[in-house]
């Protein structure tokens, strides 16, 4: 899993609450068992004006010029800002690779969906909670200054806006520790390799049948 520290990044702005996470990533595409290439599909039925299928050539389709993603001054957005209960829906784990594979590091909203809160963690996405009046000036200095960026430093803890000044956010000890060194649920699994095998193999000393076993 790719780490989070200190990120820079333009921001992008949709305004809308209870995102589900079928706008997220529309139905059709969950389909493909790989964890790669759901980016071009993102936000699929807002993004573009005719119906989408796996498998279409995104360069080939029609975009919606009104959709913020297609916005010439938001692209490049590594950072989304969004509104209340965002990832709500079913807990399709394809949202948050969704998101990351279009190239969003970051989300700003004042609420998530529990599950979609906790897949963004697990598939290096930060999913920063700030109050709603926090949010609501954030999308006043998006509309009213072109390029505008923010800085999420995770190790602080701290978005720092354009003058300088920072806003505090908070994120679970174990959930930053694992953003912070790129560690997922196989990641941390794989730090305890040594003793896994060191416990099988004397398993399999002391209970020598299992070796049949395991060999079907």
């Amino acid at each position: 899993m790719l780490a989070f520290t200190v990120h820079q990044g333009l921001v992008a702005p949709l305004d809308r609450a209870n995102v589900d996470t079928d706008a997220i990533i529309p139905k059709q595409f969950l389909k493909s068992i790989a964890r790669s290439g759901f980016g071009p599909n993102l936000f699929d039925e807002w993004r573009y004006l005719d119906h989408g299928e796996p498998g279409q050539d995104a360069a080939a389709r029609r975009p919606n010029p009104d959709f913020v993603l297609n916005q010439p001054r938001y692209r490049g957005a590594s950072i989304l800002l969004a509104r209340r209960n965002f990832g709500c829906g079913s807990s399709r784990e394809h949202a948050p690779w969704a998101l990351q594979q279009y190239g969003f590091r970051a989300l700003i909203a004042p609420s998530y969906a529990d599950i979609f809160f906790s897949n963004c963690f697990k598939n290096g996405l930060l999913p920063i909670v700030l109050p709603e009046a926090q949010v609501a000036r954030l999308f006043d200095a998006v509309a009213a200054f072109a390029g505008y960026s923010l800085t999420v430093d995770l190790p602080r803890q701290v978005i720092v806006e354009p003058d300088g000044s920072e806003l505090p956010f908070e994120v679970l000890p174990f959930r930053k520790h694992c953003l912070v060194n790129g560690l997922d649920d196989i990641g941390l699994t794989l730090r305890h390799a040594d003793k896994i095998r060191a416990f099988e193999a004397e398993r399999l000393a002391r209970m020598p049948w299992l070796a049949k076993t395991q060999l079907g």
